[in-house]
């Protein structure tokens, strides 16, 4: 993800900090940063959901997909999904 407004690595993890915690809560789900430590603009989310039912997990990241794509803060450049 791209992130605006962010003027320095400090301004970068606050953002990240924020928007992990509110998903995170929202979803009951694993997310962390995962690479693009050093960039000030960039960031690279890592999302986790586990259940018994692909379907529901599948709705579950999409709507945490809706979520990040609606933050006027970060502009979604790629989203990757695998189900295993």
């Amino acid at each position: 993800m791209r992130l605006h407004d962010t003027q320095s690595l400090k301004d970068k993890r606050q953002i990240v900090k924020s928007l992990i915690e509110t998903t995170r809560q929202k979803f009951n789900i694993s997310i962390a940063e995962v690479d693009d430590l050093d960039k000030w603009r960039q960031a690279t989310i890592g999302v986790a959901c586990v259940a018994n039912d692909g379907a529901h997990v599948n709705r579950v990241l999409d709507k945490v997909v809706d979520t990040l794509e609606s933050n006027p803060s970060i502009e979604l450049v790629g989203v990757e999904l695998e189900m295993l």
